[in-house]
């Protein structure tokens, strides 16, 4: 491997200075040659060379104290060149100012980088058009995902923020609806290895949220260059679990319940549901198109992937958050590796929301509240650990 820059240039100042004290010792010694050559031409030149001497003696003192003044600024100059040299070798280029496009074959990104050599951590969105930015057309407008990325840009972390393949930025990927967790897992790895390429890192951090914690902690599964999980609002039951206890939590859906119930019910038993005469109020849920991906999702063990991703993994819930509960946090710190922080007053957007349903709700459409207090720290810190 050649050696770095940084390496040849400091070397060759050292030569430089060798080069300045090999003058120097051989201009003294033929002053000093002279001298002698001078006293022993005999007593009738004695007092002429003697006041020749001294004049010249101090010629000496201030060649010698400009070559000292040579030598200390060269000195100085190989000590700077050295350091300058060593540090861009440790830090690496000047990242690019502001953020900037990132890709991973079809697949596009954003990386936001506060420095070079920064840990990374790759942001994995939630469910359903949810884009990079951590906003959908279906009245998410929170930004969640690009406060997240310039929080921790603050603290010296870098972010790539992704669109899912088939969607947004990433809609030449693929078909959005033609996917399973193993599908998103292979995207995720396919976004691992882009970034250790153009960055240079050896790991990387993996941060999903909500449905992405699935996402992400199926990607880790055998990979050694994952520093550690990040799963922020993710589930700790099945899916299926989950999508019935929210429909029990809203009145308006109890003339419902008995057919969403039976559909997850087959979906469960990776059959597919006949949807011509269900209510319209499920199809969105049920729509035949995302059948296979829901067949795959509700297999899932979330407690199961992140035991078989066998990486440090850090666990963050909000306690309002009103789609996914801090039982199941609880249950995802079962798995081994895991530690869990609990931010009060969190909801599933990362704002601070009440636990009124209708203020709470409120917030995902408000991008100009902030990211609840502590969830940038307890991530921090945890990559610091972990980087």
């Amino acid at each position: 491997m050649d050696a770095p820059i940084w390496v040849y240039l400091l070397a060759g100042a050292i030569i430089i200075l060798v080069l300045l004290l090999v003058l120097a010792i051989s201009q003294q010694g033929k002053r000093t040659l002279k001298k002698l050559e001078r006293r022993a031409a005999g007593p009738g030149r004695a007092l002429v060379d003697d006041a020749t001497l001294e004049d010249e003696e101090k010629d000496e003192q201030s060649n010698n104290a400009a070559m000292i003044a040579v030598f200390l600024g060269v000195a100085a100059a190989a000590l700077g060149v050295g350091v300058s040299f060593l540090r861009m070798s440790e830090n690496g280029p000047a990242p690019p100012k502001g953020p900037v496009e990132i890709v991973a074959g079809e697949l596009h990104g954003t990386l936001l980088s506060p420095r070079a050599k920064a840990p990374i951590v790759l942001i994995v969105p939630g469910s359903g058009p949810t884009d990079r930015d951590g906003n959908n057309p279906l009245g998410v407008k929170a930004n969640v995902y690009k406060l997240l990325a310039e929080g921790l840009a603050k603290e010296g972390i870098a972010t790539v923020r992704v669109d899912k393949r088939g969607m947004f930025g990433s809609a030449a990927a693929g078909d959005p609806n033609a996917v399973t967790v193993e599908t998103y897992a292979e995207d995720y790895r396919a976004w691992i290895d882009a970034i250790r390429v153009q960055t240079g890192r050896k790991c990387i951090f993996l941060l999903g949220h909500s449905e992405g914690a699935l996402m992400v902690s199926a990607a880790a599964e055998g990979r050694k260059d994952v520093c550690g999980l990040i799963l922020v609002s993710g589930m700790g039951r099945k899916m299926g679990d989950v999508i019935r206890a929210q429909l029990r939590a809203n009145p308006a859906n109890s003339p419902v319940l008995d057919q969403a119930f039976a559909a997850i019910d087959e979906i469960e038993a990776g059959r597919h549901v006949d949807t011509s005469g269900m209510h319209p109020a499920l199809m969105p849920l049920f729509a035949p198109q995302v059948q296979d991906f829901l067949i795959s999702v509700f297999a899932a063990d979330p407690v199961d992937l992140v035991r078989r991703a066998d990486v440090r993994t850090l666990i963050v819930q909000g306690t309002t958050d009103l789609q996914v509960t801090v039982e199941d946090a609880r249950k995802l710190n079962k798995a081994p590796r895991t530690e869990l922080e609990l931010i009060r007053g969190m909801n599933h957007v990362l704002k601070d929301a009440p636990e009124d349903p209708a203020a709470n709700m409120a917030t995902y459409a408000d991008p100009s509240l902030p990211l609840s207090s502590g969830l940038v720290d307890k991530i921090e810190d945890f990559v610091e650990e972990n980087d």
